[in-house]
């Protein structure tokens, strides 16, 4: 008998769970003609996604205007680093040369070089400074070329 009960609250709960499901989860919700490759998406919503512009365009975009820092990036310790982590996004660059604004300020490399010692993260292979003590209130780049990494310029 004691055993009935809680199963009777656990199957009232998963009944309850997949009713509620009905009315929540839209109706072309679910695996279509290509199967799981892609997950389980609406069917409604694919003329939504093929609209959104592609805002990041990696390196091979940047390299024929920007050969010079480009061939320094990749001869430097950023050389697995996308130039738009740093530069934002630059779908509307070439167009409008100041959509891709130049982030000088210190907060940027120190996304990646505050220290953290957490060994299963990597980020304790990354070069990192004590942000508190390492020349505070200076901009990284007045002693640091970040296209060249491993020199300061």
């Amino acid at each position: 008998m004691h055993v009935f009960r809680p199963l009777i609250v656990v199957l009232a709960l998963a009944g309850t769970i997949l009713i509620v499901r009905n009315f929540i989860v839209p109706s072309d919700f679910g695996v279509h003609e290509s199967g799981y490759m892609y997950g389980w998406y609406r069917k409604s919503n694919e003329g939504e996604w093929k609209a959104v512009k592609v805002k990041y365009q990696g390196k091979e975009y940047c390299q024929d205007c920007h050969a010079e820092s480009d061939q320094q990036v990749r001869s430097s310790r950023h050389n697995l680093i996308e130039c738009e982590n740093c530069h934002g996004p630059a779908l509307e660059h070439p167009s409008n040369p100041a959509k891709l604004a130049i982030d000088r300020g210190r907060e940027l490399c120190l996304r990646c070089h505050t220290h953290l010692a957490y060994p299963t993260s990597k980020r304790s292979e990354i070069s990192g400074i004590d942000a508190e003590s390492h020349n505070p209130g200076g901009d990284c780049v007045g002693c640091h070329n970040p296209h060249q990494a491993s020199k300061p310029h």
